[in-house]
């Protein structure tokens, strides 16, 4: 990832909710990821989506804060906070209670903005929680490498 960065020369920011900084240390444990990781945020209850990103609140109320709304959302807060070229969010439901028949315990949206766009995931996984944060962050890193394959 740091090459492909560096390459690219791009920086990077997230916006996590169910990874719970998951992310950011799969990341910073990358040897020289300053050069391209400016940070981000954990911002696990609704109100500090509010509070810290500004989040709509009629966002959350309207669609749930696991939503491509919301994710979306805190994708480009996240990325004008810190005037990172990408940013990346989490917010989905790890378990192994918190789930509906609607939102379903492993149910997880991600999204990357940049000036251009937005792109959203929307994942259905299985498995324990810490099964599900790490398929989260697997998947997120994998879609994180197409994405800025496909800008600039």
């Amino acid at each position: 990832i740091k090459n492909f960065f560096d390459k690219k020369n791009f920086t990077l920011s997230v916006a996590e909710s169910c990874t719970g900084g998951l992310l950011s240390g799969v990341i910073t444990a990358i040897p020289g990821s300053s050069s391209f990781f400016l940070g981000g945020t954990v911002v696990y209850s609704n109100e500090q989506k509010i509070n810290i990103l500004g989040i709509n609140p009629l966002i959350l109320e309207k669609f749930g804060a696991v939503s491509e709304q919301c994710s979306n959302e805190m994708a480009l807060k996240i990325r004008n906070l810190t005037g990172s070229d990408i940013s990346v969010s989490t917010t989905g439901i790890a378990g192994p209670q918190g789930g509906t028949l609607t939102k379903p315990v492993g149910t997880v949206y991600s999204s990357f903005a940049c000036a251009e766009c937005v792109k959203f995931f929307k994942y259905d996984f299985t498995g324990s929680r810490n099964q599900i944060r790490l398929k989260t962050v697997e998947n997120v890193l994998k879609e994180l490498l197409r994405f800025c394959n496909n800008i600039r």
